[in-house]
């Protein structure tokens, strides 16, 4: 299996670094990526002397316009084969739209969908040498309606997962299967690094804990689902956003995500 890698962006803790465990229990190779090298460093260690994989990391900003590039001659040149990719790497930002620094935003954007892009597109052609290989996107449930003050993160999510379907169905004859998760809230600082301290407390009720939901993006990655919700309630609530009308949607987010 170590003949093969799983690329893995955002991979230095919370539900990428759970993935990345997943991952070496099963005797992948891993390939992880984040800003951080001492954490990079960190898990790398750990998972080497744990499962006895190969694993190696690249510390990059990801917001950087030339990242997937850089990422894909990095593999080029240390002749990593990657089966499977990972595009697990975003974040958030709330407040109104108007207030929010435009570079912040476009960092943003750049990250959750034009590096994402870019990295599916790269390595395309790697994963197609494989008899079966895997890309893995990650949305959120906010992709499945509009969110004021989180109006431009939920439209990067909406973005990530009609991508993800379309080429789902493009490569449907082709070794690769594309799946995107949407998990809900989740045990890491998403909602400190967003700027959303004041609903921490209604989000620790909500929350999963990243293992939980690595474990069923991992399952359902293998099984080529086209989609994985992780929980009952943000099935039920994904599912039942494609019946209510918009605007009483809209109402009752603008209402939870109210600035305090």
């Amino acid at each position: 299996m170590t003949s093969s890698y799983a690329l893995i962006t955002g991979a230095s803790k919370g539900i990428g670094k759970s993935m990345a465990e997943i991952l070496a229990r099963k005797g992948y190779g891993l390939l992880l990526v984040a800003r951080s090298a001492a954490e990079l460093q960190q898990v790398a260690d750990d998972l080497t002397k744990r499962h006895k994989v190969p694993v190696d990391f690249l510390s990059i900003d990801l917001t950087e316009s030339e990242a997937a590039k850089k990422l894909r001659d990095w593999c080029e040149t240390n002749k990593y084969d990657v089966s499977i990719l990972i595009n697990n790497a975003g974040y958030g930002l709330f407040g109104n739209f108007e207030a929010l620094s435009l570079q912040d935003q476009t960092n943003m954007m750049q990250l959750n969908m034009l590096t994402l892009v870019q990295l599916t597109h790269l390595f395309i052609p790697v994963l197609k040498r494989h008899p079966q290989s895997f890309i893995l996107n990650v949305a959120s449930t906010a992709a499945y309606q509009a969110i004021p003050t989180l109006s431009l993160y939920s439209a990067t999510k909406a973005f990530v997962l009609s991508f993800s379907r379309g080429l789902r169905y493009e490569l449907k004859n082709s070794p690769i299967a594309v799946s995107c998760l949407s998990p809900g809230p989740v045990d890491t600082n998403f909602f400190a690094r967003a700027g959303l301290g004041a609903l921490k407390s209604i989000a620790d009720n909500l929350k999963m804990q990243p293992d939980k939901v690595a474990e069923m993006a991992i399952a359902g990655m293998f099984k080529k689902k086209a989609e994985i919700i992780p929980g009952l309630l943000n099935t039920f609530s994904a599912t039942s956003n494609r019946f209510l009308p918009k605007s009483i949607i809209e109402s009752v987010a603008a209402r939870f995500f109210k600035e305090k």
